[in-house]
């Protein structure tokens, strides 16, 4: 783990690498990227309202049955497979790379997910965010997302009354990319707010710091900073309100 200035702004990058925390539940593995533990010192292992953001492997035919979550928002990004949800109001929804699920735990959510034994293995990200309340009322987001266009960032989830096409109830922007090898974006930023960057495939080099697969950047400061791959590469995109209110008592996104 370490840190250094970016040679061409202000901003400050911390890199991460892979995360040594997981569990093997056999045919369903997670392994939790803390966004905090890549700052020396800092109290908590999130960052802001971002609690973790927990890389999931599905086999086909893998039942996670029933179970309630309380007190925090989860978002499912597929970039590739499905992943089956059902809960106990009724909802059969598929999460695939045309859709996005945000569940609104609020004061009690319960769900199941399943893979069926035709399905392709999945790997997947499940994002927690803190909510800024306590027992908001629950409820469930399920939507068709934008194609992905190479080299731009998708605006897939943001605080309510953003222009994104779902929304949590805090100051967390999310976006993911797609870059092909040498190619270079300019990472998401917002003034006052910073930036937590972490590679699903492939490798990218962030304000000239190398990031490889399945490692993360937290990125604190405004100023643009140059995100360049170093092979073909799909990495996701968090911007953070540091000082937003936040709650601590969601079942996993503590």
């Amino acid at each position: 783990m370490n840190d250094s200035p970016s040679a061409r702004t202000s901003s400050r990058i911390y890199t991460a690498p892979r995360t040594d925390v997981s569990q093997n539940q056999g045919t369903f593995r997670i392994h939790f990227n803390f966004p905090g533990r890549a700052v020396p010192e800092h109290d908590d292992h999130g960052y802001g309202p971002l609690a973790t953001v927990v890389e999931s492997f599905m086999d086909p035919g893998t039942l996670i049955r029933m179970h309630q979550h309380r007190n925090e928002e989860i978002i499912s990004w597929v970039p590739d497979g499905v992943m089956r949800h059902d809960d106990r109001q009724g909802n059969e929804l598929v999460t695939d790379p045309d859709h996005l699920m945000v569940m609104n735990a609020g004061n009690g959510f319960w769900h199941a997910e399943e893979t069926l034994a035709d399905d392709p293995p999945l790997r997947m990200l499940q994002i927690f965010v803190r909510p800024h309340s306590l027992d908001l009322e629950p409820g469930i987001q399920h939507e068709p997302i934008p194609e992905p266009v190479a080299g731009e960032w998708r605006h897939l989830f943001g605080p309510e009354g953003t222009d994104a096409p779902l929304s949590v109830r805090n100051d967390v922007d999310f976006y993911d990319c797609r870059l092909t090898a040498e190619a270079t974006t300019t990472l998401p930023s917002r003034p006052g707010w910073h930036t937590y960057l972490y590679v699903f495939d492939g490798a990218v080099e962030v304000g000239g710091k190398a990031v490889g697969y399945t490692e993360s950047a937290l990125v604190t400061g405004g100023d643009d900073v140059a995100v360049t791959a170093t092979e073909d590469a799909t990495i996701v995109a968090f911007n953070i309100k540091p000082d937003a209110p936040i709650t601590r008592q969601g079942t996993i996104g503590r």
